[in-house]
């Protein structure tokens, strides 16, 4: 039998999902239970762990419902930008920068739950955390071998790990000189890569 999943079940996990985001994204994994999320859903907890057999579960859900979204956002950055893919590829730090300026800006969401469970690498929220961030390196990997690059991997992990350490910087400092500092740095790898 296919595993199907009625329309009001989906909305009702989408419920819970778009209540985890909010809830977890603004004050930490740690700090949110259970009962929060499903109060803020709309639901009893026995409702949400039909849907979701721990919270461990939902927090790898949560992460999990956040993938696509990101890389999209990523992808149409870059897309969209004008110029080179060394101009493209700066645009994504210029654009990072610019959403850090939100004062709702609280970071990547998946550094900030692997941060969370540091202790616990076996955690099924950490292998979706480590598997989004691979997925967004070998998207710029795919960029960089379309533009030409000899070693498209090893461009692609260079600007990966300046866009790591963004992530740290914005969230430490709040200043969006240092994203546009690694938006230069990037813009000067993939020239010299794609010269």
């Amino acid at each position: 039998m296919p595993d199907t999943v009625s329309p009001d079940a989906r909305s009702t996990r989408d419920r819970i999902l778009d209540a985890a985001n909010q809830l977890f994204y603004d004050q930490g994994i740690r700090a949110v239970s259970v009962d929060q999320i499903a109060e803020r859903a709309g639901l009893t907890k026995r409702s949400l762990y039909y849907h979701f057999r721990s919270k461990d579960d939902l927090i790898a859900g949560y992460l999990q419902a956040r993938d696509q979204p990101n890389l999209a956002l990523f992808a149409r950055w870059f897309q969209t930008a004008p110029g080179t893919p060394a101009d493209k590829t700066a645009t994504l730090f210029d654009r990072l920068a610019r959403n850090a300026a939100h004062p709702q800006w609280k970071g990547c969401g998946f550094l900030r739950t692997i941060a969370e469970l540091a202790n616990m690498p076996g955690h099924p929220a950490v292998a979706v955390g480590a598997a989004h961030k691979k997925k967004f390196e070998s998207w710029l990997a795919v960029e960089y071998a379309r533009a030409g690059a000899s070693d498209p991997a090893a461009l692609a992990r260079a600007v990966a790990l300046l866009m790591e350490g963004t992530f740290s910087a914005l969230l430490t400092h709040r200043d969006p000189a240092y994203a546009r500092a690694a938006g230069a740095a990037a813009r000067q790898l993939v020239t010299a890569a794609l010269a």
